[in-house]
């Protein structure tokens, strides 16, 4: 039992080896939390927050401390105290107990699930930060943590353009050679976040490929409308459903159009554009998780309705193979990757073009899609006879992006792939981007040429990210990017070929693409008849 003296108070000795004893336990306790504070990865406001005020109740702890040990230190040299004195080590008794419960609600704050990292943007990551290291987001916290939250984002990209026109091309009934103009190829807004517990939603809506020969106020329209849930916590499985991104055949069919390291996709890569799909979407439910290296994403989805059958007939208008208007059956798409090195996020579909040396990736995928009796022709010119076959696609493709110079932001990235796409036989479609031309027969007008058909295609992009800026933040990544197609319907192969460079101002944040293509001209035997399908154009991007 603790001796008292006659008038109730403890003896100095004691009340000052009691205060040293409170102040050890509230060390003791602080101590854990500071070291939380410090090797956690701060996850946003609150948890940077609670790891300040837990630093803050360490540092008032220490002072009280030092304050109490030189008040030990006096009552050993002179045992004799006064009545002040003795208020005084009551006071510091209080203030170290105050001490001792804040460092115990610290404790109890830092041991609930830390908010997560904020989700990124499409496509975005460490990669997508300004010239002050900070990431560009707009973002709204639905409760205290950070874990439920709404991600707002927004981008354009314009198109300033010179152009060699196909032989033939008009343009409003005029002959015109080259071309130039201005144009908007996507502007674009996306919502996101959970909005509850193991839940996901996302709605993206914007405008696409808008010139003076394209309609005024241009509708907007949703490119993505989606719902998920968590299966597995440990991101196992995850299933959602709606009008959907998460495509299967390869990489860049899933890609991100603000993280391109080329000016864009060279199309081919979404095979049914515009025909089953809606702008690269199909509506339909799908799975993704990742377990280990392994990553997955899988859909059922139903195709739009096409119609390219003869409307006074009602059939196919050739024995060339193309979609069926009346196929009316499910489609089926699945992608899966080996990720070796640094791992993606998968919380978006949407997959990073370029990482400018922020990650290591090196990533082996293979893909594909099919959807049964998707294609229909004549069995002979002017056969009335339709002939029914599965459309499919099979893929497979390697990504590695590796930094060096780490310290001058140097980086080397390069994607391949190869595509098998049948869509019955001799399959050819011709697309040309905001193609300028007047409609001529075959829709080989202004800049478009035969990207898509029946056959085997290989793709190829290398970049070098140059190590070093050029003031503060910009860096500059030559690339160059080839497209060979061996059609069943051509003799000659289908070359297309790029050459450019991105100046990134603040990463992809703020970044102006210029880039030279050149295109081949087939003649109707389905030989190159030149290589006089020139193009330059300039992109001006900027993402929040």
């Amino acid at each position: 039992m603790r001796r008292k003296y006659e008038s109730g108070r403890e003896p100095p000795q004691l009340r000052y080896a009691w205060i040293v004893a409170l102040t050890c336990i509230a060390m003791a306790v602080l101590a854990p939390v500071t070291a939380l504070a410090e090797d956690e990865e701060p996850a946003g406001d609150t948890a940077v927050d609670e790891a300040d005020e837990a630093t803050e109740a360490t540092e008032a702890a220490e002072a009280a401390s030092d304050t109490e040990a030189a008040a030990t230190e006096d009552a050993a040299a002179d045992d004799m105290v006064t009545q002040e004195e003795l208020d005084e080590a009551q006071k510091a008794i209080e203030e170290a107990q105050t001490e001792l419960d804040e460092a115990k609600r610290q404790m109890e704050l830092m041991g609930r699930k830390m908010a997560p990292a904020p989700v990124p943007a499409p496509g975005t990551g460490p990669g997508l930060v300004s010239v002050d290291g900070r990431a560009k987001k707009i973002q709204v916290s639905l409760n205290d943590d950070g874990t439920l939250y709404l991600r707002f984002a927004m981008w354009a990209q314009v198109w300033t353009r010179a152009i060699q026109n196909n032989p033939g091309t008009t343009v409003l009934g005029k002959d015109e050679a080259w071309y130039g103009d201005v144009g908007i190829r996507r502007a674009r807004f996306l919502m996101f976040g959970k909005i509850a517990p193991r839940t996901f939603m996302l709605m993206h809506i914007g405008i696409n490929n808008q010139t003076f020969r394209n309609a005024r106020k241009p509708q907007l329209y949703f490119h993505d409308a989606w719902v998920e849930f968590e299966a597995s916590k440990k991101g196992h499985i995850s299933i959602g459903a709606g009008l959907l991104y998460w495509n299967g055949i390869s990489r860049m069919t899933n890609a991100s159009t603000i993280t391109f390291m080329s000016l864009d996709s060279p199309i081919f890569t979404w095979p049914m554009i515009e025909r089953t799909d809606q702008f690269a979407r199909q509506l339909g439910v799908y799975a993704k998780g990742k377990a280990g290296l392994f990553d997955y994403r899988v859909a059922v989805v139903r195709p739009f309705t096409t119609s390219v059958f003869d409307p006074a007939t009602g059939l196919p208008t050739s024995d060339d193979g193309n979609y069926n208007d009346n196929a009316n059956t499910f489609g089926y798409s699945g992608y899966f990757m080996f990720q070796f090195l640094d791992k993606e996020s998968n919380t978006l579909p949407y997959m990073v073009g370029t990482y400018i040396g922020a990650k290591k990736v090196f990533n082996f995928g293979f893909g594909g899609h099919a959807q049964p009796i998707g294609i229909a022709y004549l069995e002979a010119p002017g056969s009335t006879v339709v002939k029914k076959e599965t459309l499919w696609i099979a893929s497979g493709d390697l990504f590695l992006d590796i930094p060096f110079q780490a310290e001058k932001g140097g980086a080397t990235t390069w994607y391949g792939a190869y595509y098998h796409t049948d869509f019955g036989p001799n399959n050819l479609r011709n697309i040309g981007i905001m193609n300028p031309g007047d409609p001529l027969p075959g829709g080989v007008q202004g800049n478009s040429y035969t990207m898509l058909g029946t056959g085997d295609s290989v793709y190829s992009e290398l970049g070098i990210l140059i190590p070093g800026t050029v003031g503060e933040s910009i860096q500059f990544q030559p690339y160059v990017n080839t497209q060979l197609s061996w059609w069943q319907a051509y003799e000659d192969i289908m070359a297309h070929v790029g050459v450019g460079v991105n100046m990134f101002i603040h990463k992809h944040n703020a970044k102006v693409t210029l880039e030279y293509r050149n295109r081949p001209i087939f003649d109707s035997s389905g030989n190159v008849l030149n290589r006089k399908g020139n193009s330059f154009i300039l992109q001006m991007q900027l993402f929040i």
